[in-house]
């Protein structure tokens, strides 16, 4: 496929999405919302592909959506029916096998902010800004943020950022916990791929995919008796697989591991267990 707002490659195990259109500040369409989920989908389908980092071409990162296109008028669609667009992006990075690292190279604002939120890394550059900006436009923050900005920055500093809806500095990313890294302009893409080039080198694709799936899933549970059983079925059924033998000699034999198994295919049968909620008596 042909990208027109976005760029895709894959080099070392490692795809980059660049979201392109440094004029625009990279802004998001809705051409670039569907070309978005498509280089998600084949990322995740491409067993050569690892981990997938997300970034912007030139000095912002996204500065939200493209509001000369925009049009929030929903008014001939159900309430029920519509989804908002950015939450489709973000749904789509949620369910991803693959680990997905932010490379915050400039501002990201509105849905720039929000779909970072399900990725799993992010990487800020120290002269960023990220902004929670929708009660400013009079609208409200989008991209399944109710649930993630949260978790991730605790419920008080969530409401300050969406209610004010400032531009929040660099520092106060890293010390809220929305930020893990913070480096120097220069340094935020290779940052993103000293860590991916760390989880290929060194981990099994299946067991990334399930724990990464696990970690996420858990978020929404009340109980870690319910991450007990399922950590119990997976490491019952991946107890017997090649993957674990593999690196249980490697280690023994003091080389690196050579994993084979693939997450296209080679997931357990229960895989995806959240669709199952009844789960043995014997766990």
């Amino acid at each position: 496929m042909t990208f027109n707002t976005i760029k895709y490659s894959v080099e070392d195990s490692v795809g980059t999405i660049t979201l392109y259109r440094p004029d625009q500040m990279n802004a998001i369409t809705y051409e670039s919302i569907f070309e978005i989920v498509e280089a998600l989908n084949q990322a995740d389908q491409d067993d050569s592909v690892r981990v997938v980092i997300v970034t912007g071409a030139g000095k912002a990162f996204c500065a939200g959506a493209d509001l000369s296109g925009a049009n929030f008028d929903y008014s001939a669609v159900s309430v029920f029916a519509h989804r908002d667009e950015g939450g489709i992006i973000a749904m789509r990075i949620f369910d991803m096998k693959k680990p997905v690292i932010a490379a915050i190279n400039g501002t990201a604002a509105g849905v720039g902010a929000t779909m970072t939120l399900p990725m799993d890394i992010r990487i800020v550059s120290e002269k960023a800004k990220v902004g929670f900006v929708f009660a400013s436009r009079g609208i409200i923050n989008e991209a399944g943020s109710g649930w993630f900005l949260p978790r991730i920055v605790g419920i008080a500093k969530a409401m300050e950022w969406v209610a004010t809806g400032r531009l929040v500095k660099s520092d106060e990313l890293l010390s809220s916990g929305f930020a893990t890294y913070v480096v120097p302009p220069e340094e935020v893409y290779p940052k993103a791929v000293e860590i991916a080039t760390e989880i290929v080198r060194n981990t099994a694709p299946v067991s990334v995919a399930l724990s990464r799936q696990l970690m996420w899933r858990m978020l929404g549970e009340r109980e870690p008796m319910v991450s007990h059983k399922i950590e119990s079925m997976i490491m019952q059924w991946i107890g017997t697989t090649k993957d674990a033998k593999e690196g249980i000699e490697s280690f023994l034999e003091k080389r690196p591991a050579m994993y084979t198994m693939k997450p296209s295919e080679e997931m357990p049968p229960f895989y995806p267990w959240w669709d199952v909620r009844e789960f043995p008596k014997t766990l």
